[in-house]
């Protein structure tokens, strides 16, 4: 299972052929995985994938456990299956 690499950054076309675009505005993204990929932070699949490039963002509590990376640019919110 391949991980998602964020180690300088993180660009979505490199997973484009297992991310599903769900929802895309100016300055986020989400995303479905289609292809299994693994976390960055816990290294389990996740199902979804939040995107954005907003300084503050709010958001909706998901339903069951999420995960929350960030790199320069970005803040990722990855949830997975309860």
């Amino acid at each position: 299972m391949e991980e998602l690499d964020v180690e300088d950054g993180f660009d979505v076309h490199d997973y484009r052929h297992g991310l599903k675009l769900l929802k895309e505005d100016r300055e986020t993204m989400r995303l479905e995985n289609r292809e299994g990929f693994a976390c960055p932070a816990c290294s389990r699949p996740f199902e979804r994938l939040l995107v954005s490039e907003k300084r503050m963002h709010t958001f909706n509590s998901p339903p069951g456990p999420f995960c929350l990376v960030r790199t320069a640019e970005q803040l990722l919110v990855l949830t997975h299956s309860k």
